[in-house]
């Protein structure tokens, strides 16, 4: 895996503090633990659901973007076909998708997918709360404030998972994603953590809109355009 093609130089951090340098961290490891001793036996039960309802690995790893633009793998239950990625939509997931399988609708409404990432909490590529990590060609459409999402490690869950999900547009989300940044602390993490247990029981089945990227990549390339345009007529 490379690191993507731009600098995060001048990119602008949460504030410096005592829990951003070194108590978060320590709350990740915290739940970690936690999470691994009381839902231990629930992801070995949806690891064999899955094998059952679909022949397998019960999970798989994409690559995503993570602090600082560096890519890793992020881990999830697989609730798709094998070789989704090469069928119908590809890597982006359709409202009502045919690939997503008896046992993937059902742990996809209910988070349950995601469980399997509290493995890259403890691999130090993720976090319990922060900006859901993103796709490389959603990070390389990014703007200067959409990229101070990459400032932090991605999490589990997030300010905007708990505002919305994915009910909400992409430029919203992005910007609440933003204010966590901005409003990074001890109390804001816990607070996040206790909205996500009601939200999650709540359940969804909404897909995050995909289009947002598709007409942010046409607004790059006309800018690209009519730069080239300006050069050619000085």
């Amino acid at each position: 895996m490379k690191d993507l093609p731009y600098s995060m130089d001048g990119v602008r951090g949460p504030r410096r503090s005592l829990y951003v340098a070194f108590g978060k961290r320590a709350l990740d490891l915290a739940i970690a633990a936690v999470v691994l001793l009381v839902f231990g036996p629930l992801m070995l039960l949806i690891a064999l659901l899955i094998k059952l309802d679909d022949p397998g690995p019960a999970v798989y790893r994409q690559v995503r973007i993570g602090r600082g633009g560096k890519p890793f793998k992020l881990t999830k239950f697989r609730s798709m076909c094998i070789g989704a990625e090469h069928k119908g939509a590809g890597i982006l997931v359709e409202r009502n998708d045919s690939r997503i399988t008896r046992v993937g609708r059902i742990i996809r409404k209910l988070s349950l997918d995601e469980l399997t990432q509290i493995f890259d909490v403890v691999r130090g590529d993720m976090s319990i709360v922060g900006p859901r990590p993103g796709l490389d060609y959603q990070a390389e459409l990014y703007d200067a404030t959409q990229r101070r999402r990459l400032t932090v490690r991605p999490g589990i869950t997030g300010w905007a998972q708990v505002n919305g999900r994915n009910a909400i547009a992409w430029p919203e989300r992005i910007r609440l994603d933003v204010e966590y940044i901005d409003r990074l602390s001890f109390v804001t993490d816990v607070w996040t953590i206790l909205k996500t247990i009601p939200s999650v029981l709540a359940g969804s089945d909404q897909i995050a809109d995909a289009d947002y990227w598709k007409r942010r990549r046409a607004e790059l390339e006309a800018e690209k355009q009519g730069v080239a345009s300006e050069e050619q007529q000085v």
